[in-house]
């Protein structure tokens, strides 16, 4: 019925970082009581409001509060790490988590970040390859050679085969490399055929199709649930509007994980896509439609304080009402 997305922004308008942090492990342990689908962290570096640059950390923190809920990578950045370590970080961590904790890959899209890697993002799309490849390989329990040296990944995920993992991005090339690595997909707001192209390039590469996810551009990727909306619009907003601006600052016309033009708050609300401020019963309706409630409870750095109290109406007055 719903989702909860922890990105970790901590701007200096925002709550101080240590409370964010201790908020989304609280929250985490609240989600699964309260039947939640899925935890959600992401990763990017660099940021001037110190976006979530450690995924796995917070993962195993969210797994070691939780027992049932699964808990999502979305997106891991692969290209910028040394696969052989990503498969014995994920191995643990599937481990430790019981495997819970699954993926979407992705190349990303800021050039700073691969320069502070050290790594040529006109070589993305290869390097993607190349990992994907490695990490398999290693799950696989095999001795074998990466760029010249000798590898045996210990121990070996819980899971089979390794950890779920999808593909994220809305271009060709991502969808024919998903059908290539026999691996899921989800996009960012593409065409409808797109699922019509994954569903050939499976065929093409021999391999089952698995889950492709297409949500419509406008699909409400922060819902915040308020009693009275005009009023949470003039306190929660400007968070909201810091999370947007900055991602539009990021995408700088490639695709987002969340999207707006927005200058000001009431041109956020106006678009009246990815950021909503619903009650309680607004939010019922969009549940009902069979999307879940995709929360970001802490927003832009919002004041857990604040972020609570949307999660307590969601647990007195949404999820009754879809019972």
């Amino acid at each position: 019925m719903f989702t909860l997305r922890f990105d970790m922004r901590a701007p200096a308008s925002g709550a101080p970082i240590q409370q964010l942090y201790a908020a989304a492990l609280d929250m985490a342990s609240w989600a699964e009581a309260h039947g939640c689908l899925q935890l959600l962290v992401s990763e990017h570096h660099g940021s001037s409001d110190g976006y979530l640059p450690a995924p796995f950390v917070l993962a195993s923190a969210l797994a070691g509060r939780t027992r049932t809920v699964g808990i999502q990578v979305a997106a891991l950045l692969v290209p910028l790490h040394d696969p052989i370590e990503l498969a014995e970080q994920m191995a643990v961590l599937d481990i430790l988590s019981g495997g819970r904790v699954s993926y979407v890959c992705a190349l990303g899209y800021r050039a700073e970040e691969y320069a502070m890697f050290g790594r040529d993002m006109r070589q993305r799309g290869r390097r993607m390859d190349a990992c994907l490849e490695a990490m398999k390989r290693a799950w696989s329990g095999e001795r074998f050679a990466y760029e010249g040296r000798p590898v045996q990944v210990t121990p070996l995920p819980l899971t089979p085969g390794g950890p779920a993992l999808m593909m994220g991005g809305s271009s060709p090339a991502a969808i024919r490399r998903a059908a290539r690595f026999g691996m899921g997909m989800l996009t960012q707001g593409g065409p409808p055929e797109l699922e019509q192209l994954y569903r050939e390039a499976c065929q093409e590469a021999g391999t089952a199709p698995g889950v492709f996810f297409n949500p419509p551009p406008d699909t409400p990727t922060s819902v915040y649930v308020a009693e009275d909306v005009d009023a949470a619009w003039k306190e929660v907003g400007p968070y909201m509007l810091h999370d947007a601006r900055m991602y539009g600052e990021w995408a700088a016309g490639a695709t987002a994980a969340s999207g707006s033009l927005a200058k000001s708050v009431a041109d956020l609300r106006a678009e009246n896509a990815n950021y909503r401020i619903l009650d309680p019963a607004e939010a019922v309706a969009l549940a009902k439609t069979g999307l879940p409630l995709l929360l970001q409870p802490l927003v832009g750095g919002l004041p857990p304080e604040l972020a609570w109290r949307s999660l307590e109406l969601v647990a007195n007055e949404v999820l009754p009402g879809l019972r």
